[in-house]
């Protein structure tokens, strides 16, 4: 044991509020769970894939942030653990909470104080047997096999080392140094204290929004009630990818009746909308077309940096009736020119316009307020897209719920019941505080408060992680 190989470097995260993070040679790999011995026993079983596929046993550092401490294990390839020989436990300081990315740095970030007996691993050292159910001897099929197979499928023991060498070029990125609250004031004075656990955290969602993926994407924002806060969720997102990820966004109101997105978002210098849009799709479709040529059809939101291609609410729907094709035609113009298409959509499930849309929507947005009527709507979408076959299902349970408390007397307790009905139906959901601004007119993303604006930058992370 006690020449056991340091490769593969093997690093993990314990969240306070579950969850947590392993990283296998600097390459990260989340961990979802509701407890903190959920998270333990998927960081084992990660650890103990690797030792199954090197036919020995791996040293795992584990940051534990529930239990204020960093452990230093050996998990062997059937699972069992034991303590690093010769490694004290190390506890945190009172005021530490590691993060995600001091993962990396976990010696520099954890520091210790006392050592702490071995015995003090007994919640990692009593864990049972990968692949054992505890208490009957018999073999249970593990959720997260497959996932932590394809985390491991590419660790192959090295034969030198030169083999096992890492690249200078990998290095972690360092942590920047807090620049809000006390500890911003004190870093101005030459120190660099780490970010709080609220900095850290608006890091992690402007990180998450920033990001670019390979191909277009497309986002549909849905309820089947109106007044739900389809339109604000639409514009709002719209702004967040923007302002962050830097501009090549489109918020397309795709709404038969009376689509009210134009009418909260700036105009440009013509009234243009998808009616005119569409006799121009060809021309729009053909290689030698650009942008620029686009511009003739939407509309730029000069603050907050993203296009919106309008409805025409001032004609009934039968004089802008839209067709499936239609829609095709429309996605396709989108996609070459935009990477993040945001979709408000209309009121009507059944409407083939809303049917097609959602064969190219990628991320399932769910918006609703704290009324109970419009909540339920919500809830009976999802519950019938789960079946209408395996794309509906995948969006189903990927999506995310944007509950927002639309009147000023609403109570948290009212936002708070919304949001714990719709957890068990989707992958995320996200409350947003009371607003005057969100009410009526023109939506900017800085005419709203900052508590508002930390609300929806918290709902486009959510999103964003769906999209990758």
């Amino acid at each position: 044991m006690k020449n056991l190989p340091k490769w593969p470097r093997l690093e993990a995260l314990c969240n306070a509020d579950g969850g947590g993070e392993i990283l296998i040679q600097g390459t990260s790999h989340t961990i979802e769970a509701d407890t903190h011995d959920q998270t333990r026993t998927k960081i084992r079983d990660h650890a103990a894939a690797v030792a199954a596929r090197l036919e020995r046993a791996v040293r795992v550092t584990v940051v534990d942030n529930v239990e204020a401490q960093t452990v230093h294990l050996v998990v062997a390839p059937d699972g069992s653990i034991s303590p690093e020989p010769g490694k004290a436990v190390e506890p945190h300081k009172k005021d530490k909470i590691a993060t995600a990315s001091q993962a990396q740095h976990n010696k520099a970030t954890v520091e210790q104080e006392t050592a702490i007996p071995a015995d003090s691993l007994g919640q990692w050292t009593d864990l049972p047997v990968a692949g054992h159910t505890p208490g009957t001897g018999q073999t249970s099929a593990s959720n997260d096999t497959a996932e932590t197979d394809q985390s491991t499928e590419s660790i192959v023991s090295p034969q030198t080392r030169r083999e096992s060498r890492q690249s200078f070029l990998t290095q972690a990125k360092p942590d920047k140094p807090a620049t809000a609250g006390w500890r911003g004031i004190v870093n101005q004075l030459g120190f660099r204290l780490p970010p709080s656990v609220a900095e850290q955290a608006e890091r992690d969602d402007i990180h998450a929004v920033s990001q670019h993926w390979a191909g277009p994407r497309t986002i549909a924002v849905v309820n089947g009630k109106g007044g739900a806060g389809k339109t604000p969720t639409s514009i709002l997102l719209s702004a967040v990818f923007a302002r962050y990820g830097g501009g090549g966004v489109l918020a397309w109101d795709n709404n038969q009746t009376r689509g009210t997105l134009g009418w909260r978002t700036e105009q440009a210098a013509h009234e243009a909308t998808l009616l005119d849009l569409l006799p121009a799709a060809d021309k729009l479709l053909a290689p030698g077309a650009q942008l620029g040529d686009l511009a003739h059809y939407t509309h730029h939101q000069t603050d907050d940096r993203f296009d919106v291609l309008r409805s025409k609410p001032k004609v009934l729907a039968d004089a802008q009736r839209f067709t499936q094709d239609d829609v095709d035609t429309i996605h396709a113009v989108a996609a070459k020119f935009y990477r993040l298409i945001i979709i408000d959509s209309g009121n009507d499930e059944s409407d083939p316009l809303w049917r097609q849309m959602i064969t190219h929507t990628d991320q399932l947005v769910v918006a609703t307020t704290t009324s109970d009527e419009k909540a339920e709507a919500g809830a009976l979408l999802l519950e019938d897209l789960a079946k209408t076959g395996t794309h509906g299902e995948n969006l189903a349970d990927n999506a995310v719920v944007v509950v927002s408390q639309a009147e000023a007397n609403a109570k948290p307790s009212d936002l708070n019941h919304i949001a714990t009905g719709f957890e068990p139906l989707a992958r995320a959901v996200v409350t947003i505080p009371y607003d005057p601004a969100m009410v009526d007119g023109h939506l900017r993303y800085d005419g709203l408060r900052e508590s508002t604006q930390r609300a929806w930058l918290r709902a486009g992370a959510a999103v964003a992680h769906g999209l990758s």
